[in-house]
């Protein structure tokens, strides 16, 4: 599937913000790592900086409710446990397969934005609303109740984005397997 060069910038800025934060993501290198056209920036984004990073928080926090739908689908006995097992599976990939230097890119946007008064703080605050929205409907679907599901999307993203963080600062995993080890048996609770 071809993208197109918006999509691609779209993804790249979710890419170098993980790496970068949002302060430290350039538009040139956007378009420079989306082999997008120069002049395509302004076309693409009339809202300029705040428009393209406030797009990839969005992509960022749609690709994790994919990736949370798709749990279901391909689990034989789901459970709120397999789910956050699931949830940290992909990070503990990512990291032994790339390495430790890029996180998530709704909490290195938050890290930088979240305070200055950026026009981005209302996509991360969606963002992560739709994240936990697609966490308490999956919980929902292995018959959670919905308020105690609510909570529990809020519980383990949380804890996810900490276990990410350590893991990221002490370089392996460790944080992730014990995160899920230890809130596992709470979550099926």
């Amino acid at each position: 599937m071809a993208y197109t060069p918006r999509e691609r910038m779209v993804y790249s800025a979710a890419q170098l913000v993980r790496a970068r934060g949002a302060t430290g993501t350039g538009v040139r290198d956007v378009v420079e790592h989306a082999k997008a056209p120069r002049g395509s920036f302004q076309h693409y984004f009339p809202g300029g900086k705040d428009q393209l990073v406030g797009e990839a928080v969005l992509w960022a926090a749609d690709f994790a409710a994919e990736r949370v739908r798709s749990y279901r689908r391909t689990a034989r006995n789901p459970s709120p446990s397999g789910l956050f097992a699931h949830m940290a599976k992909q990070w503990k990939q990512d990291f032994t397969e790339r390495g430790y230097q890029r996180g998530c890119p709704l909490m290195a946007a938050a890290a930088d934005l979240v305070g200055t008064g950026s026009a981005v703080t209302a996509d991360l605050r969606a963002g992560v609303e739709r994240w936990e929205a697609a966490v308490a409907e999956e919980l929902g679907e292995m018959d959670i109740p919905s308020r105690r599901a609510k909570r529990l999307a809020t519980l383990m993203i949380s804890t996810l984005e900490g276990a990410i963080m350590a893991a990221r600062l002490r370089g392996d995993v460790g944080p992730l397997t014990t995160v899920v080890a230890e809130l596992g048996p709470l979550l099926d609770g």
